[in-house]
């Protein structure tokens, strides 16, 4: 009887070989390839138009004292004049700045730029 299992097991041992060769593949250079995506990525947002404002600061009004605002009346905000600003981007803060004056004009000059990728992450 075992000889006749020996035989069986030997014949599905010779039914269950896999013939197998190694595959070869061609070289390529990752980091090429990763930089040229990153950039017609750039490329193409680059066309977009988003939606920048800064926020100097907030706080929170009755609708009676907004309705009783008049010319000349200061609103006092939950920062300090030397806090920086706030500036966003389609709704996503990207960067931090000061407030400056230039020629009876102001501006934002930018002190302080969020992670590039978290930036971008939100805009697409």
């Amino acid at each position: 009887m075992s000889d006749i299992l020996e035989d069986a097991l030997s014949q599905s041992e010779k039914n269950n070989k896999i013939n197998a060769k190694e595959v070869l593949f061609d070289d390529f250079d990752e980091s090429n390839l990763r930089s040229t995506g990153s950039v017609e990525k750039l490329t193409f947002l680059s066309d977009l138009q988003l939606n920048v404002y800064i926020e100097l600061g907030r706080t929170q009004m009755q609708i009676k004292d907004i309705l009783e605002l008049e010319r000349g009346y200061v609103i006092e905000l939950d920062k300090l004049a030397s806090e920086p600003v706030d500036i966003y981007a389609n709704n996503k803060k990207i960067a931090e700045g000061e407030v400056v004056v230039i020629d009876k004009h102001f501006g934002i000059r930018i002190t302080n730029l969020n992670d590039a990728a978290a930036q971008l992450k939100g805009l697409y």
